[in-house]
């Protein structure tokens, strides 16, 4: 069976500051669809926004990021555990690091566990672990996390689920005639570093992180599909029917689509 990731936003699962049920809930029920020709791990974020909703903060007083995602962490997997059980599907949470992927030691012994996860058709949903972690130790965002699960556990594709319908050749708020990229085979340093802007409030990415992991996967032989999140008709097309009418899809040179 062929495995994938699919990594989700927090402008996808979030609004005003709350869990976007309907959203997470159409994410879950696609999901429970592909788990049964696919192997699925899923990355998600959502924790510091839903700690921010259940906090009721006010957003003019500092408080730690990391007070914020501890009580938003426990709040993301209970959203997440209630809807995968309605399609009997058991969770499990997972937390890394950068440090999680410099230790052989340490990456055979998430391998195993993800294997045994899957193996028992538990759903592994991983994020980054911003609680205990020293910020020389963390991603920054969860793109590049997802490009590296994808990488160490062999998947054959990375889903990022997004808040926009795929690359475009320029900008498409300022531009009317921009057009998405279907597909890419290369991406120019200008692309890689240019200034990465995010949308949401709570979002660490980018376009530009986007590109990065898509980049990271294509010079190892994986393939990357950057698609929308909020309306997920394409992505189920794509990935159940391999029919291709939206998102992006980078590829690497030596392969063809």
């Amino acid at each position: 069976m062929k495995r994938i990731v699919v990594k989700v936003g927090s402008a996808v699962l979030t609004q005003d500051n709350l869990i976007a049920k309907e959203r997470m809930l159409s994410l879950v029920a696609l999901i429970a669809k592909l788990k049964k020709k696919y192997d699925v791990i899923l990355v998600s974020s959502g924790a510091v926004a839903a700690g921010y909703g259940a906090l009721r903060l006010d957003k003019s007083k500092h408080i730690s990021k990391k007070a914020i995602a501890a009580a938003g962490q426990p709040i993301l997997m209970s959203s997440y555990k209630s809807k995968f059980e309605i399609y009997g599907i058991d969770t499990a949470q997972i937390l890394l690091t950068e440090d999680d992927f410099d230790s052989r030691k340490r990456t055979k012994m998430i391998q195993d566990i993800m294997e045994k996860l899957l193996d028992n058709g538990i759903m592994p949903i991983v994020n980054e672990n911003d609680i205990t972690a020293t910020s020389d130790q963390l991603f920054g965002d969860n793109d590049q996390l997802s490009a590296n699960i994808a990488y160490m556990t062999d998947a054959h594709l990375l889903v990022i689920l997004s808040d926009i319908d795929g690359y475009f050749d320029k900008n498409p708020k300022e531009y009317e005639d921009a057009q998405i990229r279907k597909i890419v085979q290369e991406l120019s340093e200008e692309e890689l570093e240019a200034k990465s802007t995010a949308n949401s409030e709570f979002a660490t990415g980018g376009i530009v992180t986007k590109l990065k992991a898509a980049n990271f996967l294509m010079q190892r032989g994986k393939k990357m599909l950057l698609a929308n999140g909020f309306n997920l008709k394409a992505t189920e097309e794509f990935l159940l029917e391999n029919n291709h009418t939206l998102g992006t899809l980078f590829v690497p040179k030596k392969e063809q689509k």
